[in-house]
Protein backbone atom coordinates (compact mmCIF):
# COMPACT_ATOMS: atom_id res chain seq x y z
CA UNK A 1 0.00 0.00 0.00
CA UNK A 2 3.33 2.17 0.66
CA UNK A 3 3.73 2.08 -3.05
CA UNK A 4 -0.05 2.64 -3.95
CA UNK A 5 -0.17 5.86 -1.92
CA UNK A 6 3.15 6.99 -3.30
CA UNK A 7 1.68 7.72 -6.51
CA UNK A 8 -1.53 8.29 -6.14
CA UNK A 9 -2.05 11.86 -6.15
CA UNK A 10 0.07 12.40 -8.49
CA UNK A 11 -1.48 14.76 -11.80
CA UNK A 12 -6.43 15.25 -13.71
CA UNK A 13 -20.00 24.96 -20.77
CA UNK A 14 -20.11 21.73 -22.10
CA UNK A 15 -23.34 20.10 -23.49
CA UNK A 16 -24.69 17.17 -23.20
CA UNK A 17 -23.09 13.55 -24.55
CA UNK A 18 -24.57 12.47 -27.95
CA UNK A 19 -25.07 9.21 -29.49
CA UNK A 20 -22.71 8.18 -31.69
CA UNK A 21 -25.67 8.33 -34.38
CA UNK A 22 -26.08 12.42 -33.84
CA UNK A 23 -22.19 12.79 -33.92
CA UNK A 24 -21.08 13.71 -37.25
CA UNK A 25 -19.21 16.97 -36.03
CA UNK A 26 -17.24 14.63 -34.30
CA UNK A 27 -16.25 12.41 -37.74
CA UNK A 28 -13.02 13.90 -38.38
CA UNK A 29 -11.58 13.09 -34.91
CA UNK A 30 -13.44 9.52 -34.11
CA UNK A 31 -10.70 7.32 -35.47
CA UNK A 32 -7.85 9.71 -33.59
CA UNK A 33 -9.57 9.22 -30.09
CA UNK A 34 -10.97 5.23 -30.71
CA UNK A 35 -7.73 4.17 -32.16
CA UNK A 36 -5.96 5.96 -29.21
CA UNK A 37 -8.05 4.53 -26.19
CA UNK A 38 -7.08 1.07 -28.25
CA UNK A 39 -4.12 1.13 -28.49
CA UNK A 40 -3.93 2.04 -24.84
CA UNK A 41 -5.74 -1.26 -23.83
CA UNK A 42 -3.95 -3.33 -26.43
CA UNK A 43 -0.21 -2.26 -26.12
CA UNK A 44 -0.69 -0.30 -22.60
CA UNK A 45 -2.71 -2.82 -20.91
CA UNK A 46 -4.78 -0.46 -19.10
CA UNK A 47 -8.11 -2.48 -18.42
CA UNK A 48 -10.50 0.19 -20.10
CA UNK A 49 -10.47 3.49 -21.12
CA UNK A 50 -12.91 6.12 -21.24
CA UNK A 51 -13.09 9.89 -23.40
CA UNK A 52 -15.29 12.94 -23.90
CA UNK A 53 -14.28 15.01 -27.08
CA UNK A 54 -16.28 18.42 -26.87
CA UNK A 55 -16.20 20.82 -29.65
CA UNK A 56 -16.32 24.73 -29.46
CA UNK A 57 -20.11 24.56 -29.75
CA UNK A 58 -20.72 22.38 -26.60
CA UNK A 59 -21.96 19.38 -27.79
CA UNK A 60 -19.61 16.60 -26.46
CA UNK A 61 -19.21 12.69 -28.08
CA UNK A 62 -18.22 9.53 -25.64
CA UNK A 63 -15.65 6.69 -26.10
CA UNK A 64 -14.76 3.92 -24.66
CA UNK A 65 -12.51 0.73 -24.79
CA UNK A 66 -11.79 -2.84 -22.86
CA UNK A 67 -14.07 -3.90 -19.96
CA UNK A 68 -15.45 -2.08 -17.01
CA UNK A 69 -15.19 -5.13 -14.62
CA UNK A 70 -11.93 -7.50 -15.25
CA UNK A 71 -13.65 -10.25 -13.07
CA UNK A 72 -17.21 -10.61 -15.15
CA UNK A 73 -16.19 -8.86 -18.22
CA UNK A 74 -19.27 -6.20 -18.00
CA UNK A 75 -18.28 -3.57 -20.57
CA UNK A 76 -17.51 -0.01 -20.26
CA UNK A 77 -20.10 2.65 -19.14
CA UNK A 78 -20.39 5.47 -21.79
CA UNK A 79 -19.17 8.83 -19.90
CA UNK A 80 -18.62 6.52 -16.43
CA UNK A 81 -17.59 7.81 -13.24
CA UNK A 82 -14.06 7.75 -12.18
CA UNK A 83 -12.18 8.96 -8.98
CA UNK A 84 -10.46 11.94 -10.91
CA UNK A 85 -7.73 12.67 -8.29
CA UNK A 86 -5.81 15.79 -8.50
CA UNK A 87 -8.23 17.83 -11.02
CA UNK A 88 -9.78 17.87 -7.57
CA UNK A 89 -7.05 20.78 -7.03
CA UNK A 90 -8.51 23.11 -9.39
CA UNK A 91 -11.59 22.82 -7.50
CA UNK A 92 -10.37 23.90 -4.21
CA UNK A 93 -8.46 26.32 -5.69
CA UNK A 94 -12.02 27.95 -7.73
CA UNK A 95 -13.20 27.76 -4.14
CA UNK A 96 -10.10 30.00 -2.35
CA UNK A 97 -10.19 32.77 -5.79
CA UNK A 98 -14.19 33.06 -4.90
CA UNK A 99 -13.06 33.99 -1.24
CA UNK A 100 -10.31 36.27 -2.64
CA UNK A 101 -12.92 37.97 -4.75
CA UNK A 102 -15.21 38.23 -1.94
CA UNK A 103 -12.65 40.06 0.03
CA UNK A 104 -12.73 37.34 2.78
CA UNK A 105 -9.12 35.68 1.59
CA UNK A 106 -5.84 37.79 0.04
CA UNK A 107 -3.99 35.54 -2.35
CA UNK A 108 -0.68 37.24 -0.81
CA UNK A 109 -1.69 36.93 2.66
CA UNK A 110 0.29 34.74 5.01
CA UNK A 111 -1.20 31.21 6.12
CA UNK A 112 -0.70 32.13 9.65
CA UNK A 113 -3.17 34.82 9.24
CA UNK A 114 -6.31 32.58 8.70
CA UNK A 115 -4.47 29.38 10.49
CA UNK A 116 -2.14 30.52 13.19
CA UNK A 117 0.34 28.19 14.67
CA UNK A 118 -1.09 25.15 12.21
CA UNK A 119 1.94 25.30 9.85
CA UNK A 120 5.08 24.89 11.13
CA UNK A 121 7.86 22.80 11.56
CA UNK A 122 11.80 22.94 10.48
CA UNK A 123 12.06 25.96 7.96
CA UNK A 124 8.56 25.56 7.68
CA UNK A 125 7.03 28.84 8.72
CA UNK A 126 3.28 29.91 8.35
CA UNK A 127 3.68 33.08 9.18
CA UNK A 128 6.42 33.90 5.47
CA UNK A 129 3.88 31.35 3.48
CA UNK A 130 1.58 32.83 1.14
CA UNK A 131 -2.30 32.18 -0.10
CA UNK A 132 -0.86 32.39 -3.48
CA UNK A 133 2.24 30.12 -2.81
CA UNK A 134 -0.08 27.43 -1.70
CA UNK A 135 -1.96 27.54 -4.91
CA UNK A 136 1.54 27.53 -6.95
CA UNK A 137 3.24 25.22 -5.40
CA UNK A 138 5.72 27.71 -4.21
CA UNK A 139 5.43 27.49 -0.66
CA UNK A 140 8.67 24.84 -0.30
CA UNK A 141 6.00 22.52 2.02
CA UNK A 142 7.25 18.92 1.86
CA UNK A 143 4.59 16.19 0.16
CA UNK A 144 2.51 14.59 2.87
CA UNK A 145 1.78 11.35 0.15
CA UNK A 146 5.23 10.48 0.62
CA UNK A 147 4.87 9.75 4.31
CA UNK A 148 1.71 8.38 4.63
CA UNK A 149 1.81 4.69 6.76
CA UNK A 150 0.68 1.97 4.79
CA UNK A 151 -3.33 1.85 6.59
CA UNK A 152 -6.45 1.87 3.96
CA UNK A 153 -8.39 3.49 5.99
CA UNK A 154 -10.28 6.67 6.89
CA UNK A 155 -7.84 9.89 7.30
CA UNK A 156 -8.91 13.36 9.08
CA UNK A 157 -7.23 16.20 7.13
CA UNK A 158 -5.11 17.07 10.27
CA UNK A 159 -3.91 13.56 9.87
CA UNK A 160 -2.31 14.11 6.58
CA UNK A 161 -0.73 17.38 7.70
CA UNK A 162 1.35 16.12 10.70
CA UNK A 163 3.44 13.87 8.54
CA UNK A 164 4.69 16.68 6.49
CA UNK A 165 5.28 18.60 8.92
CA UNK A 166 7.82 16.66 11.06
CA UNK A 167 10.41 16.76 7.53
CA UNK A 168 12.32 19.27 6.63
CA UNK A 169 11.03 22.41 4.08
CA UNK A 170 11.70 21.82 0.24
CA UNK A 171 13.02 25.39 0.11
CA UNK A 172 12.15 28.76 0.93
CA UNK A 173 8.82 30.17 -0.09
CA UNK A 174 8.59 31.57 -2.83
CA UNK A 175 12.52 30.15 -4.00
CA UNK A 176 11.52 27.03 -5.84
CA UNK A 177 8.76 24.89 -7.27
CA UNK A 178 7.47 21.49 -6.33
CA UNK A 179 4.33 19.83 -6.39
CA UNK A 180 3.12 19.01 -2.89
CA UNK A 181 -0.45 17.91 -1.93
CA UNK A 182 0.00 19.61 0.99
CA UNK A 183 -0.40 22.69 -0.47
CA UNK A 184 -3.75 21.71 -1.62
CA UNK A 185 -4.26 20.24 1.79
CA UNK A 186 -3.90 23.62 3.71
CA UNK A 187 -5.90 25.27 1.29
CA UNK A 188 -8.82 23.15 2.09
CA UNK A 189 -8.48 24.05 5.78
CA UNK A 190 -8.29 27.40 5.31
CA UNK A 191 -11.67 27.30 3.43
CA UNK A 192 -13.15 25.63 6.02
CA UNK A 193 -11.86 27.95 8.50
CA UNK A 194 -12.79 30.98 6.79
CA UNK A 195 -16.20 30.15 5.51
CA UNK A 196 -16.78 27.85 8.66
CA UNK A 197 -18.03 24.93 6.61
CA UNK A 198 -17.11 21.74 4.79
CA UNK A 199 -14.47 21.77 1.94
CA UNK A 200 -17.20 19.10 0.29
CA UNK A 201 -19.98 21.80 1.00
CA UNK A 202 -17.99 24.55 -0.28
CA UNK A 203 -17.04 22.82 -3.58
CA UNK A 204 -20.88 21.45 -3.82
CA UNK A 205 -22.23 25.13 -3.34
CA UNK A 206 -19.85 27.13 -4.91
CA UNK A 207 -18.15 24.82 -7.71
CA UNK A 208 -20.32 21.49 -8.39
CA UNK A 209 -24.09 23.48 -8.91
CA UNK A 210 -22.67 26.65 -10.05
CA UNK A 211 -20.93 24.70 -13.29
CA UNK A 212 -24.16 22.46 -13.82
CA UNK A 213 -21.58 19.44 -12.81
CA UNK A 214 -24.50 15.94 -12.96
CA UNK A 215 -22.26 13.83 -12.23
CA UNK A 216 -19.48 15.05 -9.61
CA UNK A 217 -19.56 14.65 -6.26
CA UNK A 218 -17.25 14.67 -3.16
CA UNK A 219 -17.45 11.47 -1.32
CA UNK A 220 -18.64 11.49 2.01
CA UNK A 221 -16.83 10.02 4.97
CA UNK A 222 -16.83 6.52 4.82
CA UNK A 223 -18.13 6.74 1.68
CA UNK A 224 -16.67 3.77 -0.62
CA UNK A 225 -18.78 3.39 -3.33
CA UNK A 226 -18.79 4.98 -6.77
CA UNK A 227 -22.69 6.35 -7.15
CA UNK A 228 -23.89 5.48 -10.54
CA UNK A 229 -22.55 3.51 -13.56
CA UNK A 230 -18.32 3.35 -13.70
CA UNK A 231 -15.76 0.79 -14.38
CA UNK A 232 -13.63 -0.79 -11.85
CA UNK A 233 -10.19 0.68 -10.58
CA UNK A 234 -7.69 -1.27 -10.34
CA UNK A 235 -4.21 -0.93 -8.55
CA UNK A 236 -0.53 -2.66 -9.47
CA UNK A 237 2.22 -2.70 -7.36
CA UNK A 238 4.70 -3.18 -10.17
CA UNK A 239 4.35 -4.05 -14.43
CA UNK A 240 3.15 -7.61 -14.62
CA UNK A 241 1.84 -7.77 -11.33
CA UNK A 242 -1.61 -8.68 -10.69
CA UNK A 243 -4.38 -5.94 -10.82
CA UNK A 244 -6.13 -6.08 -7.56
CA UNK A 245 -9.23 -4.02 -7.39
CA UNK A 246 -9.44 -1.10 -6.38
CA UNK A 247 -12.60 0.73 -6.55
CA UNK A 248 -13.53 0.75 -2.83
CA UNK A 249 -10.51 1.79 -1.31
CA UNK A 250 -10.88 4.81 1.17
CA UNK A 251 -10.01 7.59 -0.66
CA UNK A 252 -10.14 10.40 2.28
CA UNK A 253 -6.46 10.33 2.53
CA UNK A 254 -6.53 12.73 -1.39
CA UNK A 255 -9.03 15.02 0.31
CA UNK A 256 -8.69 18.44 -0.91
CA UNK A 257 -6.33 17.78 -3.36
CA UNK A 258 -8.03 14.52 -4.90
CA UNK A 259 -10.60 13.29 -3.64
CA UNK A 260 -13.75 13.93 -6.11
CA UNK A 261 -15.41 11.94 -8.30
CA UNK A 262 -16.24 12.68 -11.92
CA UNK A 263 -16.94 11.85 -15.51
CA UNK A 264 -14.97 13.46 -18.60
CA UNK A 265 -18.02 15.26 -19.90
CA UNK A 266 -17.93 17.03 -16.59
CA UNK A 267 -14.53 17.78 -16.39
CA UNK A 268 -14.85 18.75 -19.56
CA UNK A 269 -17.79 21.30 -18.39
CA UNK A 270 -16.28 22.28 -15.30
CA UNK A 271 -12.91 23.49 -17.17
CA UNK A 272 -14.57 25.20 -19.97
CA UNK A 273 -16.99 26.97 -17.55
CA UNK A 274 -14.17 27.95 -15.81
CA UNK A 275 -12.30 29.77 -18.94
CA UNK A 276 -15.31 31.74 -19.34
CA UNK A 277 -15.48 33.22 -16.47
CA UNK A 278 -18.37 31.55 -15.19
CA UNK A 279 -16.67 30.26 -11.87
CA UNK A 280 -14.15 33.58 -10.44
CA UNK A 281 -14.63 36.93 -11.76
CA UNK A 282 -11.89 38.03 -14.62
CA UNK A 283 -9.22 39.67 -11.77
CA UNK A 284 -9.22 36.16 -10.00
CA UNK A 285 -9.03 34.07 -13.53
CA UNK A 286 -6.09 36.07 -14.50
CA UNK A 287 -4.43 35.04 -11.17
CA UNK A 288 -5.56 32.04 -11.83
CA UNK A 289 -3.53 31.35 -15.20
CA UNK A 290 -0.39 33.46 -14.64
CA UNK A 291 1.96 30.83 -14.19
CA UNK A 292 5.14 29.69 -13.31
CA UNK A 293 7.32 26.91 -15.25
CA UNK A 294 6.29 23.27 -13.64
CA UNK A 295 8.40 20.26 -13.87
CA UNK A 296 7.45 16.73 -12.75
CA UNK A 297 4.68 15.22 -13.10
CA UNK A 298 3.54 17.44 -15.89
CA UNK A 299 4.33 17.24 -19.53
CA UNK A 300 7.46 18.75 -20.79
CA UNK A 301 7.08 22.61 -21.25
CA UNK A 302 3.81 22.82 -19.23
CA UNK A 303 3.74 25.71 -16.61
CA UNK A 304 1.61 25.67 -13.45
CA UNK A 305 -1.10 28.83 -12.42
CA UNK A 306 -3.48 28.39 -9.28
CA UNK A 307 -4.75 25.21 -9.69
CA UNK A 308 -4.62 25.31 -13.44
CA UNK A 309 -1.80 23.97 -16.02
CA UNK A 310 -1.32 25.39 -19.04
CA UNK A 311 0.14 22.17 -21.34
CA UNK A 312 1.62 23.21 -24.62
CA UNK A 313 0.18 21.81 -27.98
CA UNK A 314 1.60 20.68 -30.91
CA UNK A 315 -0.47 22.86 -33.24
CA UNK A 316 0.45 26.54 -33.71
CA UNK A 317 1.57 26.84 -30.34
CA UNK A 318 -1.24 26.90 -28.60
CA UNK A 319 -2.11 25.42 -25.09
CA UNK A 320 -4.93 24.21 -22.98
CA UNK A 321 -5.79 24.67 -19.50
CA UNK A 322 -6.69 21.75 -17.50
CA UNK A 323 -4.33 19.56 -14.87
CA UNK A 324 -4.99 16.04 -14.73
CA UNK A 325 -5.10 13.39 -12.13
CA UNK A 326 -3.80 10.38 -10.58
CA UNK A 327 -5.75 8.59 -7.94
CA UNK A 328 -5.79 4.81 -6.59
CA UNK A 329 -7.07 2.61 -9.34
CA UNK A 330 -7.85 5.77 -12.37
CA UNK A 331 -6.01 8.29 -14.09
CA UNK A 332 -7.10 11.66 -15.81
CA UNK A 333 -5.28 13.87 -18.34
CA UNK A 334 -7.09 16.41 -20.38
CA UNK A 335 -8.26 20.21 -20.87
CA UNK A 336 -9.97 23.23 -22.54
CA UNK A 337 -8.77 25.20 -25.23
CA UNK A 338 -9.46 29.50 -25.23
CA UNK A 339 -12.13 28.81 -28.02
CA UNK A 340 -13.73 25.89 -25.87
CA UNK A 341 -12.53 22.81 -27.54
CA UNK A 342 -12.14 20.30 -24.43
CA UNK A 343 -10.74 16.83 -24.39
CA UNK A 344 -10.80 14.51 -21.51
CA UNK A 345 -9.55 11.20 -21.29
CA UNK A 346 -9.37 8.63 -18.31
CA UNK A 347 -8.09 5.02 -17.72
CA UNK A 348 -8.85 2.25 -15.48
CA UNK A 349 -5.24 1.87 -13.42
CA UNK A 350 -2.16 4.69 -12.51
CA UNK A 351 -0.18 3.69 -15.66
CA UNK A 352 3.85 4.67 -15.77
CA UNK A 353 5.14 7.82 -17.05
CA UNK A 354 4.74 6.15 -20.99
CA UNK A 355 1.57 5.13 -20.85
CA UNK A 356 0.41 8.87 -19.49
CA UNK A 357 2.44 10.48 -22.23
CA UNK A 358 0.82 8.08 -24.70
CA UNK A 359 -2.73 9.59 -22.79
CA UNK A 360 -0.89 13.45 -23.65
CA UNK A 361 -0.27 12.33 -26.86
CA UNK A 362 -4.37 11.25 -27.54
CA UNK A 363 -5.12 14.63 -25.50
CA UNK A 364 -2.98 16.67 -28.35
CA UNK A 365 -4.21 14.95 -31.42
CA UNK A 366 -7.45 15.64 -30.20
CA UNK A 367 -7.62 19.13 -29.39
CA UNK A 368 -5.55 19.98 -32.67
CA UNK A 369 -7.95 17.79 -34.99
CA UNK A 370 -10.39 20.03 -33.50
CA UNK A 371 -8.80 23.53 -34.58
CA UNK A 372 -10.81 26.02 -36.05
CA UNK A 373 -9.21 26.57 -39.93
CA UNK A 374 -7.17 30.20 -39.75
CA UNK A 375 -7.43 30.14 -35.97
CA UNK A 376 -4.28 31.48 -34.27
CA UNK A 377 -3.11 30.85 -31.03
CA UNK A 378 -2.20 31.89 -27.59
CA UNK A 379 1.12 33.10 -28.18
CA UNK A 380 2.60 32.11 -24.49
CA UNK A 381 1.02 30.67 -21.43
CA UNK A 382 3.13 33.01 -19.10
CA UNK A 383 -0.51 34.97 -18.36
CA UNK A 384 -4.10 34.47 -19.96
CA UNK A 385 -4.05 37.96 -20.71
CA UNK A 386 -1.73 37.98 -23.00
CA UNK A 387 -2.74 36.37 -26.01
CA UNK A 388 -2.93 37.49 -29.81
CA UNK A 389 -5.21 35.77 -32.12
CA UNK A 390 -5.13 35.85 -36.26
CA UNK A 391 -8.49 34.99 -38.21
Amino acid sequence: MAGAVAVAVGVLAAGAVVPPAAAAPFAGRHDTVQQGLDELVRSDGVPAALAGVTDGRGRTRAYTAGVGDIATGAGVPRDGRVRIGSNTKAFTAVVVLQLVAEGRVELDGRVDAYLPGLVHGDGIDGGRITVRQLLQHTSGLPDYVEHLSEDIRHYEPRELLDPALRHEADFEPGRGWKYSNTNYLVAGLLVEKVTGHSLAAEIDRRVIRRAGLRHTYFPAPGELRIRGPHPRGYYQESAGAPLVDATEWDPSWAWAAGQLVSTNSDLNRFYSALLRGRLVPEPQLDQMRTTVPAGAPFADGARYGLGLVATPLSCDGEVYWGHGGSMTGYETRGGVTEDGRAVDIAVTTQPGRATGKRMEEIVDRALCAAARPGKGAVTGPERGKERTFTE
